[in-house]
């Protein structure tokens, strides 16, 4: 456990075999994404990032499966939605992220900045995942509002198999602003 965070071994991706995923439990028992391994008898609430989490299984039966109102459609399962920036339980901030997806979320919690397939960390390079539905606009938007939060250590849902975070903070802007120059020359990563 790092600082009141757990996560769950790397499953590799089933289409990108050196691109692992994982799930996290926080301290406070709430669940962060959806990934093989991710499984308990309780947990007070899993949020996803947005709806591919959850062709992965949830894994956690009885807790509130909560995503964001604009991904809801495409989940089996019953769950909780959210719109709009908000905190949770004074200290897990939902922060509205569309691009990848229309709901992409990130959650900022004692900072770690949590940001699914968004942003996926590839050895120590970030990158984008532009998919064909993916709105690049959006996505564009989404992080330059990244570059506004405060965090100290980025953890995606999606990294390389040698390490689930990113922890140098100084250097966050300068990465970000890379992956919007590559998303504005029309690259998609």
């Amino acid at each position: 456990m790092l600082n009141g965070l757990r996560p769950t071994r790397g499953e590799p991706l089933p289409f990108a075999d050196t691109i692992h995923m994982r799930s996290f439990t926080l301290a406070n028992g709430f669940v962060v994404y959806a990934a093989p391994g991710a499984e308990g008898a309780a947990a007070p609430a899993q949020y996803l990032n947005h709806w591919h989490e959850a062709g992965f299984g949830t894994g956690f039966a009885d807790a509130p499966l909560h995503i964001h109102a604009d991904d809801a459609k495409w989940v089996e399962r019953p769950v909780t939605t959210f719109s709009g920036r908000q905190t949770v339980d004074d200290d897990f901030e939902l922060i509205p992220i569309p691009g990848h997806t229309p709901g992409a979320t990130a959650f900022l919690w004692n900072g770690y900045l949590f940001t699914g397939d968004s942003i996926i960390l590839d050895g120590d390079e970030w990158r984008a995942a532009v998919l064909g539905d993916s709105d690049r606009a959006a996505y564009i938007d989404s992080l330059e509002l990244l570059k506004t939060v405060e965090f100290d250590v980025l953890v995606p849902w999606a990294s390389s198999a040698d390490g689930p975070w990113h922890s140098d903070a100084a250097d966050r802007v300068a990465r970000l602003d890379a992956i919007i120059e590559r998303l504005r020359r029309g690259e998609d990563r």
